[in-house]
């Protein structure tokens, strides 16, 4: 059961992180990039995974009460190939628990029905195997994931899905503004294109192992008790199991909640817990976790 954890508005740590996160933008891309193009990328990466963070953040009200404020906060696309209302709208839909890793109900999950999987030709059974792999998430997990989205948001806009069309209507001036900041900088137009990969890459650590195959939906959702650089990167969502009981806490709650609940938040998943970030890049950056077709599917 969720706890009462919406807190008083505004929450001036998460505003003062978006505001620090557009001026370190700002800075890689006419200060650093200006020294070295080689510093610059990868510090735009981890800036554009931080937004993609922050984004998060927004659409779950966050940092104001006032949900076009938050909106307004994020409408600078720092990892372009997302556009915000998209991103809201299926992740609030991945919150419906009982629908986690379902490979039709859930818009977040990693799983293929086995009757699809078994189709596949082989070259792309290949390509999906590698991806379950922390290294090949990293590496192809953001075009794969991109590919899939983009083919199923034109199926969309095409049957007539307005919200669709809203959100990309919205998105591309965004894309545009950024792109055209970026124009003006010491930072080539090409070179943010790698660096807005490099953080979409980045976010793929948080989500390799976020929800496993289980029968219980409460079973799903992992902890990975990090305290280190990559659970500041993600607001503390290595938290997750914790974020989905509490949707509503930001992220600076996270850890104290955890901290009051540990036992009662491991027994309801059922001890899926790592104990760093370490810890699975040891165990899967060359192997897979999970296999791709969902191991308990069809439901019984």
């Amino acid at each position: 059961m969720a706890e009462a954890t919406t807190p008083k508005s505004p929450e001036w740590p998460t505003f003062a992180l978006i505001v620090a996160c557009y001026a370190l933008w700002l800075i890689a891309i006419f200060g650093v990039a200006a020294w070295s193009l080689w510093l610059a990328v990868p510090m735009m990466g981890v800036v554009a995974a931080l937004h993609s963070s922050l984004t998060h953040e927004a659409l779950h009200g966050h940092p104001f009460r006032a949900k076009w404020l938050n909106e307004a906060l994020m409408a600078l696309p720092l990892t372009l190939f997302i556009p915000y209302n998209r991103f809201r709208d299926l992740h609030l839909a991945h919150h419906q628990d009982a629908n986690l890793t379902d490979p039709y109900d859930d818009p977040e999950s990693n799983y293929l029905d086995p009757a699809v999987w078994v189709r596949l030709p082989r070259w792309q059974r290949w390509v999906y195997q590698a991806n379950n792999t922390l290294l090949g998430r990293m590496v192809l997990g953001p075009i794969i994931g991109q590919l899939a989205f983009l083919r199923d948001d034109w199926r969309g806009a095409v049957r007539g899905e307005r919200d669709i069309w809203l959100a990309w209507a919205l998105h591309l001036p965004g894309v545009a503004v950024v792109l055209w900041i970026v124009a003006q900088s010491a930072m080539p137009v090409w070179a943010f294109f790698p660096s807005a990969y490099l953080g979409l890459a980045l976010v793929k650590i948080r989500t390799f192992l976020e929800h496993r195959a289980h029968e219980k939906s409460r079973a799903r959702t992992v902890i990975v008790e990090d305290r280190g650089p990559l659970a500041f990167l993600f607001l503390n969502n290595n938290l997750h199991v914790v974020h989905h009981m509490n949707p509503a806490a930001p992220w600076y709650r996270l850890p104290a909640l955890y901290r009051r609940g540990k036992e009662r938040y491991l027994a309801c998943n059922e001890a899926y817990v790592y104990r760093s970030y370490g810890q699975v890049f040891r165990q899967y950056f060359w192997r897979a976790k999970d296999p791709v077709a969902h191991p308990l599917w069809p439901k019984p």
